[in-house]
């Protein structure tokens, strides 16, 4: 027999459920207002004494509202988040599989692909499945075999919340973590969104790559590709998380297939670069942003990672240093080292006459040291610099210099050697 203050809580509680019931909308959304702001925090024990051991009434309720308006965003996020002090209490296992039972993984999964539903909200519900992955292997593999990471992935790359984002990125770390089933379903994901449009994504989809990466222990084929192209990236943060990627590949097998690609990069197309050759001269404007702009930044991105793997990997350092210093036919696709940038000043007195500013202080950085020029020169120096017309070729071949070609380039093949006359009558033309 129940006590009289049992008796009253039982009251309380029917009383609280009858206005939910009979509520409209408006006032629906009031009684998740002083939920949220009363229950916040609260373990399930907690729960259970508020609702006197009925708790789980209120939740079948929250369920089924949110499974019959989610397509409408009626008080959605509140409903969420209303949800979500249920499954995030401790000990609130009974409460999770109550939400899965009558599945609440897939209508959170369809909430992430609905386009007239607010950022908010879905917000919420990658928060939701947040805590339903870290309840354990089980609820990982559940999200999975529900299409989840397809899902979750075409949400990150058409989110415009980089603060949604953020915690997607969370989930797919989550979701790689612990989830030996599917991992690797979650490793592929994250390399098909390396080439979406989104930089925040991409940059995102970078880092959880990294972490993943070992993880995994081996390397899908189509992460070289999707790596390389997305150094062509006007994105700086981006363009940095692909180069610390590709740091981490050279441990791999895919390595040598890295380098190749990245080789590749340093050499641009004659075809292309030969179309825009006569309106880039003509264009005054330096930082016009043409065309060839994003195939430029991956030629530096791709000068950027090799110079950062041979800093970290012996192997890259051994590969290069054989190819370059002694041309080794084993890595024949690998170019020919050039001379020093030095060499110009230093080995032709044409050359360093051609360079030499008229007036204003003397720069004598080209002659010692080119590589720090940069570094060095103050602005006028720059200013002289920049105006300076010297046609290389023309002066040499003017004083009858048998520095060849090959010397000033090292060796190159025919489609090169067409690109460097090309460009040079080029120049020629115009003066």
């Amino acid at each position: 027999m129940t006590s009289i203050k049992e008796q009253a809580a039982i009251s309380r509680l029917l009383s609280f459920l009858q206005e939910w019931d009979n509520a409209g909308k408006v006032a629906r959304s009031h009684i998740l207002d002083k939920f949220i702001e009363t229950n916040q925090g609260k373990t399930a024990p907690e729960l259970e004494q508020e609702f006197s051991q009925g708790a789980s009434l209120f939740l079948v309720r929250l369920t089924t509202s949110l499974r019959i308006t989610y397509m409408t965003d009626s008080c959605l996020e509140k409903l969420l988040r209303s949800i979500g002090i249920f499954l995030s209490a401790v000990s609130s296992n009974r409460y999770l599989i109550e939400f899965l039972e009558v599945g609440g993984v897939l209508t959170l999964l369809e909430i992430l692909g609905l386009e007239k539903i607010k950022e908010e909200a879905k917000k919420e519900s990658v928060k939701l499945l947040q805590v339903i992955a870290n309840s354990g292997r089980t609820y990982k593999e559940l999200i999975c075999e529900s299409y989840g990471v397809r899902s979750i992935a075409e949400f990150l790359a058409k989110s415009k919340s980089e603060e949604t984002q953020e915690e997607v990125q969370v989930l797919l770390d989550s979701l790689v973590h612990g989830n030996p089933k599917y991992q690797n379903q979650v490793y592929k994901g994250l390399i098909a969104l390396l080439p979406c449009e989104s930089p925040k994504a991409q940059q995102l989809s970078l880092q959880t790559l990294r972490t993943a990466q070992p993880i995994i222990g081996t390397t899908h084929p189509s992460i070289v590709d999707c790596v390389l192209k997305v150094l062509g990236t006007m994105h700086l943060e981006v363009q940095y998380e692909a180069i610390e990627l590709i740091k981490d590949l050279v441990g791999y097998d895919v390595r040598q297939a890295l380098l190749k690609g990245l080789v590749a990069l340093l050499i641009p197309s004659v075809k292309e670069t030969s179309k825009l050759q006569a309106k880039i001269l003509s264009d005054p404007s330096v930082l016009q942003l043409t065309p060839s702009l994003p195939m430029f930044l991956q030629q530096a991105a791709a000068a950027k990672a090799i110079g950062a793997s041979c800093r970290c990997s012996p192997w890259w350092r051994s590969t290069c240093a054989s190819a370059w210093g002694r041309n080794s036919t084993s890595s024949s696709w690998l170019p020919t080292r050039p001379p020093p940038a030095t060499s110009l000043c230093q080995a032709q007195l044409q050359v360093q006459t051609a360079l030499a500013p008229q007036p204003g202080p003397p720069c004598s950085c080209p002659q010692s040291n080119a590589e720090d020029l940069y570094m060095k020169i103050d602005s006028i120096q720059a200013d002289i610099l920049a105006a300076n017309t010297v046609n290389v070729t023309k002066a040499l071949c003017l004083h009858g210099s048998s520095y060849s070609m090959n010397t000033l380039y090292g060796s190159r093949d025919s489609a090169q050697m067409a690109y460097l006359t090309h460009f040079e009558e080029d120049v020629e033309s115009k003066e």
